[in-house]
Formats: structure tokens, sequence, C-alpha cells
């Protein structure tokens, strides 16, 4: 199949573009604004599909709001009518195609003139009235909020919100070209006598603000986002694709002794917390027990013995471990247990607990697992 995508350098041409090639569609026929624009000719003569993106949304004059919604969008069909190419055509309009303003007039303008198209040529166009589009490989300090926030926060920039009360309708890349390609393949979500995406978020301006605000925080306290929640899991991959390229890693506390170091990665309100746990050769850790908590050990350098002890029974329960077979080792509440490194070489052991650590509960008690024992 051979598709034509006008703005192919834009936001949405970009993001869509990327996922036609990773399924596999080889021959896309990309224009842009600083494209020949005799190749639009060739491009009209033979496509099979068109994703007609381009647009003007910032103009130096007005007057450029209707040549470029409109205008060009007259010349791509007065191309295929020449070459009597019915294919199938989705556009992108915008929500503000019902709205009294410049730019809302035109997007309205080149619906129409769409419409028009398909009633005399039965050609199949889908257009799509986008709110609110976000995600990666936009530009900042153009005509979008979310872009603007996500790169200024991520470097200590102000940001000006006028009303955190304003409510937004998002809707995140990557569900805009899924649908995009579905409505390709025959699959659109028809809504009247347009066409949407069927994943969108309602939220505030506020709320985004928040949002961001915490995920910047979160290198501090090692928060996670809530990733059940779709909202907030996307505008978090979008927030760490603004990142300056020479900030994408960031240090971590490190409790250090002559013998060891302890090192949380990651804590969460609802799935515990995560730690890397460094000891040299001959160290023992633990010796303690717990009512309710409960943690999981991996090894994953260096041989380690973790061995276990019902705090009412003589028995000892041994795991033999190391890196060379990675095995998790789940240590049940009720058990005292402990970890010591038998190797030669330091042990880099990845520890996860259930809970995060709370100095005022810890749930922590000291207990040898074999008599005369150090922690």
């Amino acid at each position: 199949m051979k598709i034509l995508v006008t703005g192919a350098k834009g936001f949405i041409g970009k993001n869509l573009i990327a996922e036609l090639r990773n399924r596999k569609y080889e021959e896309i026929y990309e224009f842009d604004r600083d494209t020949d624009i005799s190749l639009l000719d060739f491009y009209c003569s033979n496509c099979d599909f068109i994703f007609h993106l381009a647009g003007v949304q910032r103009p130096k004059e007005e007057k450029e709001f209707m040549e470029g919604n409109f205008g060009f969008t007259s010349i791509l069909l007065d191309l295929l009518k020449k070459y009597r190419n019915t294919c199938p055509i989705v556009v992108s309009s915008s929500i503000q195609a019902s709205l009294d303003n410049p730019y809302g007039k035109s997007k309205k303008a080149g619906e129409d003139l769409m419409f028009t198209y398909a009633e005399e040529t039965g050609a199949k166009v889908m257009i799509y009235r986008f709110p609110n589009v976000y995600g990666k490989w936009n530009k900042p300090n153009y005509n979008s909020a979310i872009t603007t926030f996500c790169y200024n926060i991520s470097r200590n920039l102000e940001i000006k919100v006028n009303c955190r009360d304003t409510v937004m309708h998002v809707v995140y890349i990557d569900d805009l070209f899924d649908e995009l390609i579905s409505a390709m393949e025959g699959k659109g979500t028809k809504s009247g006598k347009f066409y949407r995406v069927p994943v969108e978020d309602e939220t505030t301006l506020g709320h985004i603000v928040d949002l961001l605000y915490s995920f910047k925080e979160s290198r501090n306290n090692r928060s996670i986002p809530n990733m059940n929640n779709h909202l907030e899991r996307s505008l978090y991959s979008t927030y760490l694709s603004y990142l300056p390229e020479d900030q994408f890693g960031y240090l971590l506390k490190m409790n250090m002794n002559q013998h060891s170091s302890f090192t949380e990665i990651i804590r969460t309100l609802d799935r515990g917390q995560f730690s890397v746990n460094i000891s040299k050769p001959g160290i023992t850790k633990g010796n303690h027990w717990h009512h309710t908590k409960n943690e999981k050990f991996l090894v994953v350098s260096g041989h380690c013995l973790i061995q276990f002890r019902k705090i009412d029974s003589d028995e000892i329960i041994t795991y033999d471990v190391s890196g060379e077979k990675l095995e998790v080792v789940d240590i049940p509440c009720g058990y005292t247990h402990s970890i010591t490194n038998i190797g030669d070489t330091d042990s880099v052991t990845f520890m996860w607990c259930n809970e995060c650590f709370d100095p005022n509960h810890p749930d922590t008690f000291f207990l040898e697992v074999k008599k005369n024992e150090k922690a």
C-alpha cells in the first residue's frame, strides 16, 4: 500500500510515520512544507491512502490560517480529481472547528471542502476533530501547553497557569496513531459524521501541572506514578521525553559502611519498595523477622546463603543462590532470616519489600538465625 502523509514532519506526522514503519508499511510518501510541490503531483497519482495532517496553527499573519488549512486542501483535492484517484482520506481537524475564530473558521472550511469532495467523487473521507494531543516529539512554546509545561518544569523554568480549573480533553499520541491506522485498515471509530479517538481523558489544567511537578519530585522521593491510571502513565512518558539530554541520569543515596551498602531505588504507596544491597565477602545481613512485612531477594552477582528459622523452631532452612542462576527467594513473615556473602567478590542483591519502611512502625525484630551471629 502506498500511503501519502501530509504534514509529515509535524508532531502527529512524525509519530504516525514511525509507527507505520514499525508495522511494516514501507511505501510512505512524506510531504511537508519544505517538500518540492511537484512531488505532490506524483504522490496524488499513485497513493492508495492519504493521511492529511498538514495545517497551520501559529501563522505570522491571520490570512495564513485560510491559506494553509483551506487552500492547501484545495490543491490536494484538485490533484486527486485530476488523476481520478478516489482513495480513502483521513483528515486531521480540530475541536476548534466549531468556534468562531480565524483558526476554527479555517479548519471548518477545510472540513466542508472535504465533505463536498466525498459527495462529488464517492471517496471515503474520515474527519477527526482532535482535542488537545500530547506526547513525545512536539515543539515546546508553540501550540501545546502540556509540551511547554514538560519542557519548562524539567528545566526549572517558570510556567504560566491562568486558571487551574480549566477543563481539558486530552488524547495521547499513541492512542491517536492507533486509531488512525485502524481507520486506514477499515476499523475507524465513527461518531456521527465525524470520527474520533476512543481513548480520551478529561482533566483540569491544575491536575496536569500537579502531576508534572510530582514527576520532577519523584527523583528525590523515589516514587513511581500510578501506572494503572491512563492519563498519569501517558503523561509520565511524555514528561520523560522532554528531559534535558544531559539529565537522563540521577544519583541515589547510598547508605554505606565499611562492610556493605543499602540503596533504595523505588518507593510506591501500593507496591512497596525496591532496593539494592551490596555486601563484601563474609558479611551477614539480616537476622531479624517480621509480623507482616514480606520481601523477595534476588542475588544478581556473587554467591550467597539465605537462611531461615521459624522463630519457635531450631530447624535452619538454607538456600544457596548466586548470580550464575537467578532465583528469587521469598522471605515469609514469621521466619527470622539472614543473607551471607560466601563468595570471593562483592555480592549484589535486589530486594523488594511489600511496604515502604516506616520508622514509627518498623515491624522488624532482631533474632539470630544461628546463635552468636550478629547482623
